[in-house]
């Protein structure tokens, strides 16, 4: 392990005010975890950050921490801040498959969580404790969702999602894979069979497009197709990357870890998008950065651009005249995704925004009575913790919804 936890724990302050947890979007009691940890009492550190935040063994790993906890923690203001990422991972890791999560008798309601994402997984294991009969429809093989299929191995081990898979059947969670809801079954058909609520959490797998001309020749993939399954992909040695956000990071180092020889990332802006950490990684692994560039087209050859013009102060005053064509063996876009259709066809009054998001309460309730959702398919492309967040307070409303229903 690159930091010793233990180390760590001795340096926390155990702060009367712990800012640590403020910049936590779920609110984690850190002081009492690392309090926890210190005295040697792993199972109780364990069980109360899972009790607050069941995708604790993930965030741990893939939250942005620097703009979260640790960026918030008083000793970072003149030094190195606690790694509390690595004491909360420990602690998760050690517990996680020994926990016993306790579980509510049965009360006969049936839930349907379509999507097995962060949001979907969430969902699963608060309303099982509570005693509802949780069934999870995904459209793909493994659970996970962006965590099993948008995150790279190296960031995150998919083993973690095998025992999360393991833990959800262990509490009686039914798990249909390759169903996808809008297809052969219809949200209808969940009504007709007794699902007292449903859960949408389908995420955002649909890649935004440039809308430029070339956008669907050979040679051109995107980051969200492209992380799903490397594996699928002949690159060639040379890859641009439009884009420079956390995906487009992912897309970098996983293509130099599949033999691509020069990787280049190129951004509108004059800064990278994505974390400090991810972006330096990424520096490391051997990419290279291009700003204040404007994608203009793309050809057999590769991306063309335009160069962007900033004043002093760094704002946009126009663009350049001259095209610059990058010579590249695959280009690969980069730019965020939004949801898919399927559902909101398919059913009668779901109700979406402009941009595809499904439109909900500030409880997570959809336009239809009944039926709830949380995660990016009603945020848009958000953090993990975030998504969790969210979920937390969907799973109450939705208890209140089923508790007035008949069985």
């Amino acid at each position: 392990m690159a930091v010793h936890v233990i180390d760590e724990a001795n340096r926390c302050l155990n702060c009367k005010k712990p800012l640590c947890r403020q910049g936590c979007p779920i609110q984690t009691n850190i002081p009492q975890m690392i309090q926890a940890f210190k005295e040697g009492n792993l199972n109780k550190a364990g069980e109360m950050v899972f009790e607050n935040n069941p995708m604790s063994l993930v965030c741990s790993l893939v939250c942005n921490h620097e703009k979260q906890c640790e960026g918030h923690c008083i000793l970072g203001k003149k030094g190195q801040p606690v790694h509390i990422s690595s004491i909360e991972n420990y602690i998760s890791d050690t517990i996680f498959d020994q926990m016993k999560i306790e579980c509510l008798p049965a009360n006969g309601k049936k839930v349907a969580v379509i999507g097995a994402g962060p949001a979907g997984i969430t969902i699963a294991i608060l309303l099982t404790k509570k005693g509802y009969s949780v069934t999870i429809f995904d459209a793909r093989d493994k659970v996970g969702g962006v965590l099993q299929y948008g995150i790279p191995e190296f960031r995150l081990p998919k083993s973690i999602l095998e025992r999360y898979k393991k833990k959800l059947l262990e509490i009686g969670v039914k798990i249909r894979p390759n169903t996808a809801i809008g297809t052969a079954l219809e949200i209808k058909d969940l009504i007709r069979d007794g699902y007292q609520s449903i859960f949408i959490g389908t995420g955002v797998w649909r890649p935004k497009t440039l809308g430029v001309k070339g956008e669907s020749l050979g040679n051109v993939h995107y980051a969200i197709d492209y992380l799903a399954n490397p594996d699928a992909y002949h690159l060639g040695d040379t890859i641009a990357i439009i884009g420079m956000g956390n995906s487009a990071m992912d897309v970098a180092r996983t293509a130099i870890r599949h033999g691509a020889r020069k990787v280049t990332l190129y951004a509108r802006g004059m800064a990278s998008n994505a974390s400090e950490h991810e972006t330096a990684y990424a520096r490391l692994d051997g990419a290279e950065f291009q700003f204040g560039m404007q994608i203009a087209e793309i050809t057999d050859d590769g991306p063309v651009f335009v160069k962007v013009r900033y004043d002093e102060e760094g704002k946009q005053t126009g663009l350049g005249e001259e095209r610059e064509q990058i010579f590249a063996d695959s280009t690969i876009i980069s730019v965020s995704q939004g949801p898919k259709s399927k559902l909101v066809n398919t059913t009668e009054g779901l109700k979406a925004s402009q941009n595809g998001l499904l439109m909900t309460d500030d409880n997570g309730q959809t336009t239809i009575p009944g039926i709830f959702a949380s995660g990016d398919v009603v945020l848009g492309a958000r953090t993990v913790v975030e998504a969790v967040a969210y979920s937390k307070t969907v799973a109450e409303a939705m208890d209140e919804y089923m508790k007035t229903k008949e069985v």
